[in-house]
């Protein structure tokens, strides 16, 4: 099935955990966070920032992020769909918006998308899709205006890449960060190092939030026996796979599917 365009509330997006938006995973489609009020966190292809209102991070499909969702945080997630035909970025961008005509283009364009969506009036999807490429051009105009001040990535930030990138393809394989940095061509103490330094957490702990993410959305999407999502994840066992899962969560897969 493919995804189509819509629009969500970003404290939505935490709805049945907040686990759905901290933990480090992709997502198969281009994505938009505009934030309105509130402030946090945001790791994206490794590197952690601080985010605060009108900030507008654009995320290509395929890249890993998570990111704070306090409870006085509010703004609006675009999903831009698998089969979008707007032109956008080819990477990630951290946009801070400091002028206030600028953010409410933003706001316009996002109200207009949204208020097509819902609508049954003729060649309401066509003019939602219309909208959607002026929000293309406003982040096309945006990220121009910004590149000036983006200071390029260095040689840490470059491999943290290329590593959440692997990470994201591969992490069902059941490798460990030790044969991910052979790939690399770095040793393991070389990466953990790299991911402290530009996201404050080791190479290990990206690897597991990806694994017990993917568990979780399992565990709550699916019937899939207990057994089976540790194999599909590259657990050699089932019990390893049980212990590596309470450890993280505080909770057994058989209790976390049972719920609260």
């Amino acid at each position: 099935m493919v995804k189509q365009l819509r629009l969500v509330a970003i404290p939505r997006l935490a709805a049945g955990g907040r686990w759905r938006v901290e933990a480090m995973r992709a997502y198969s489609e281009p994505c938009l966070l505009w934030f309105t009020k509130g402030q946090g966190r945001i790791t994206v292809a490794g590197t952690t920032r601080g985010y605060t209102a009108h900030n507008a991070i654009f995320i290509p499909a395929g890249v890993m992020h998570g990111f704070e969702v306090g409870p006085q945080v509010f703004g609006t997630a675009v999903f831009f769909g698998s089969d979008c035909s707007v032109t956008l970025p080819k990477e990630p961008y951290h946009l801070r918006i400091r002028e206030t005509f600028t953010a409410q283009e933003l706001n316009v364009t996002l109200d207009a998308i949204l208020r097509e969506l819902n609508s049954d009036s003729p060649a309401h999807e066509r003019a939602a899709q219309a909208y959607l490429g002026l929000l293309g051009v406003w982040l096309e105009r945006q990220i121009a205006k910004a590149t000036p001040e983006q200071p390029k990535p260095d040689a840490a930030r470059r491999l943290v890449t290329r590593y959440t990138a692997l990470l994201e393809r591969e992490f069902r394989s059941g490798l460990g960060v030790a044969e991910f940095a052979a790939q690399l061509g770095v040793t393991p103490t070389h990466l953990t190092r790299c991911c402290k330094q530009t996201g404050g957490r080791p190479a290990s702990a990206l690897l597991h939030d990806r694994l017990i993410f993917e568990a979780r959305r399992l565990l709550s999407e699916t019937d899939l026996p207990v057994n089976l999502i540790a194999g599909s994840l590259g657990f050699t066992s089932a019990a390893y796979f049980t212990r590596a899962f309470q450890h993280q969560t505080g909770k057994s897969p058989t209790a976390f599917r049972r719920g609260p």
